[in-house]
């Protein structure tokens, strides 16, 4: 890959079409429209061979000072730009992205391990989905209006935004994140997971061609970092996507100053596997939605529920599709599972492979981690664990599912709203109008029938329970980066 290097001109003016920036080096963080350099620097990993990546700053506390300061000059003039022209400026942003599409998605492997095609999904989705959100619409309600007044609801922005995005989609969370916020008037500081903090920064580097001085910023830093931006009083919103532990954490930091806070965390999402299905066909489907990104993603399938009628002939099915999956270095062709991203996630992984043994569970597919020089997980089925296991009740978060068999509809309904997370579900049943009404009956903020994952930047995505406060996207979505304002206007001045 060629290295070339981008000019910071940090006057808001749209760029060529080709812009360049470099992507094998000089990862900087940007404060008020420059780089801006740290005495600390500390270095990511390449998960699939756990080599070293290019070193990046540690922020400190007075980092984060000039960024607040900067975000809220910026706010000032950003909040009062039309709308038309804010719209542009992110679509031509989303121009400059695409035309080093090639540069992001291989910065994107490396840094994340998720082989060539999903990479290059995630590049492509982050982004549609800033250009869908800019399509959106969010005018004022006109609640009341008639010769003697009007009442009027606005949407107005909130200030400086905290954008702390987690590592397993760095480039698609981060834009998810970006471009509603500045479509709505906000500036943003983005906060890229410390073990992925590649492609935010570069994200954030070339937005500086296009938006003024202090509208879009970076901090890159190690885990004091989080707790800072979530505390500090000049931060007026907080969007935060991660493990629901972190949430909890993040809620009880953002208090202090009563700041908004959306949270989009973690899922124990279950599928039900009615008896009318063609077996080898949905298997084939949950195998992909239950290992995708190497079980790295809040919406994996994560407890699979088959009619008991059914169950060996899928759990065979299920176990043909696992085998036919390519694990390795994801920069290669014809790989089709990764590694997982950091040794934290890996290790946390091995304590479930570890209860295997020690707790006697049957084993369809797997079992075994294989040594190797980077962060990698043979997929594994549970065969029926007991439902109260560790397995089923929390995330592992890695390539490891449960699978179990139940006899009537009412049971596998409370048992897969048993659960303190409600982030996702799927039915998977011929008679539509059988699974639309299980569907109905699913706790969760999401349910599928037939299919999972299936997501759109029109539609607003948000957890019951514990897995979340909140939506983002759609203008669900876009309303959670306003404050309501609701004006009463007098059209007879009292006598």
């Amino acid at each position: 890959m060629a290295t070339t290097t981008v000019t910071i001109n940090g006057n808001g003016t749209d760029a060529a079409a080709k812009p360049s920036i470099s992507f094998t080096d000089n990862f900087v963080q940007i404060i008020d429209g420059k780089a801006s350099p740290t005495k600390e620097s500390r270095h990511g990993l390449n998960p699939a061979n756990k080599q070293a990546k290019a070193s990046v700053p540690v922020a400190t506390k007075e980092d984060l000072d000039r960024a607040t300061e900067a975000g809220k000059k910026a706010f000032k003039a950003w909040s009062k730009v039309p709308y038309e022209e804010r719209r542009a400026k992110v679509l031509a942003y989303c121009d400059a992205m695409e035309a080093l599409h090639t540069e992001f998605r291989e910065l994107l492997t490396s840094e994340q391990g998720k082989p060539i095609p999903q990479a290059t999904a995630e590049t492509d989705a982050a982004i549609y989905w800033m250009r869908a959100i800019a399509d959106i619409k969010l005018p004022e309600d006109v609640i009341e209006d008639n010769e003697k007044r009007s009442v009027v609801t606005r949407y107005v922005p909130l200030g400086v935004v905290g954008a702390i995005v987690p590592w397993n989609f760095p480039l698609l969370l981060a834009t998810g994140k970006l471009a509603p916020a500045l479509l709505t008037g906000n500036v943003i500081i983005i906060k890229p997971s410390p073990f992925t903090p590649y492609c935010g920064l570069k994200l954030v580097e070339l937005a500086q061609q296009f938006f003024p001085p202090g509208v879009v910023q970076s901090l890159s830093g190690d885990d004091n970092l989080g707790p800072w931006l979530t505390s500090h009083e000049g931060i007026d919103k907080i969007s935060f996507t991660g493990s629901t532990n972190t949430g909890k954490l993040v809620v009880k930091s953002a208090s202090a100053t009563l700041k908004r806070v959306t949270l989009e965390l973690g899922g124990n999402d279950p599928a039900i596997v009615l008896p009318d299905v063609d077996v080898d066909k949905v298997a084939e489907k949950i195998a992909f939605f239950a290992f995708l990104n190497s079980g790295q993603i809040c919406l994996n399938l994560k407890r699979i529920y088959v009619h008991e009628s059914i169950f060996d002939e899928f759990r065979d099915a299920l176990v043909k599709h696992v085998k036919a999956f390519s694990f390795g270095d994801g920069s290669k062709e014809g790989i089709s599972h990764g590694p997982l991203q950091n040794k934290m996630q890996f290790d946390r992984v091995k304590t479930f492979f570890d209860d295997i043994e020690s707790q006697g569970w049957k084993v369809a597919v797997g079992g075994k981690i294989t040594p190797s020089d980077g962060f990698f997980v043979n997929p594994t089925i549970i065969d029926r664990p007991p439902e109260n296991s560790r397995i089923v009740v929390e995330e592992p978060f890695g390539p490891i599912v449960p699978l179990l068999s139940y006899k009537t509809e009412e049971e596998v309904i409370d048992r897969a709203n048993n659960t303190k997370m409600g982030l996702g579900a799927s039915v998977w049943c011929n008679d539509i109008k059988k699974a639309e009404r299980i569907a109905k009956e699913m706790q969760a903020g999401t349910v599928w029938i037939n299919t999972h994952f299936d997501l759109s930047p029109a539609a607003p995505f948000g957890g019951h329970k514990e897995s979340g406060i909140g939506t983002e996207w759609g203008t669900n979505g876009l309303k959670g980066f306003c404050n309501v304002q609701t004006l009463f206007l007098n059209k007879a001045i009292a006598s």
